[in-house]
């Protein structure tokens, strides 16, 4: 899967429950690098979150990994970094500064992995 053009990817960003999967995806990259899709059942009803999952496939902006029953997501940083250098730091940053506001931290339930 190829990453679109800068517009498309800002464009999938631009939506705030999309913008906190990148957000807890981001956060949990130092520990366990991918995440549960049922891990993000805070955010939203699990049709929808489908719909914004592949909205985020569709730009390039996450994996999906299949093991069982189980699907587990993850960011295609090397590949963004290497397309468009900074613009997801600059991206996560942003939305840290603005976490309350978006709902970023209190909405999902992201487990900590030990």
């Amino acid at each position: 899967m190829c990453i679109r053009d800068r517009p498309m990817v800002l464009d999938c960003l631009s939506d705030p429950i999309r913008l906190a999967i990148v957000y807890h995806l981001a956060q949990q990259e130092r520990v366990s690098g991918e995440l549960c899709c049922g891990d993000f059942n805070g955010l939203s009803g699990k049709s929808n979150l489908a719909y914004h999952f592949a909205k985020l496939r569709e730009c390039g902006l996450m994996q999906t990994r299949v093991a069982g029953t189980n699907r587990f997501v993850r960011l295609r940083r090397e590949d963004l970094d290497a397309r468009f250098p900074g613009l997801l730091d600059a991206v996560i940053t942003s939305a840290a500064k603005d976490a309350d506001r978006l709902r970023l931290v209190s909405e999902c339930e992201v487990v900590e992995a030990d």
